[in-house]
């Protein structure tokens, strides 16, 4: 899985219509050559974290957050699970993100399902 993780300038380009068009053409871009290459499995872009909110449980109450889980300067931007056949054939994916340039794309082994037998 690559996990993408952008700051929130980048984010803020979503709403900007001078710069909502090469962001979402860099996007489009590497997720089509993504799909253009067979690796995807699944994958998803998600709001902006204003829109997050988050669920803890202390002492058995639930309390409550407006907002993502930490507040940071890279904010969980979306994923893709891809199959490859090797680490390094998902770090060459992940290098070529545009999250890779402004943020971070990090790759993580997906754990298959546990056994329901």
């Amino acid at each position: 899985m690559m996990i993408f993780y952008e700051n929130e300038a980048e984010f803020a380009k979503i709403d900007n219509p001078e710069h909502a068009g090469p962001y979402w053409g860099a996007w489009n871009a590497y997720i089509g050559a993504l799909y253009e290459a067979g690796v995807v499995i699944k994958g998803d872009a998600l709001r902006p974290p204003s829109t997050a909110t988050t669920v803890r449980l202390q002492a058995g109450k639930r309390l409550v957050q407006d907002g993502p889980v930490a507040a940071t300067k890279e904010q969980l931007a979306g994923y893709v699970v891809i199959e490859v056949p090797d680490l390094d054939a998902a770090l060459s994916w992940a290098a070529r993100s545009p999250a890779a340039s402004n943020g971070a794309t990090e790759v993580r082994p997906v754990l298959p399902p546990p056994n329901q037998g």
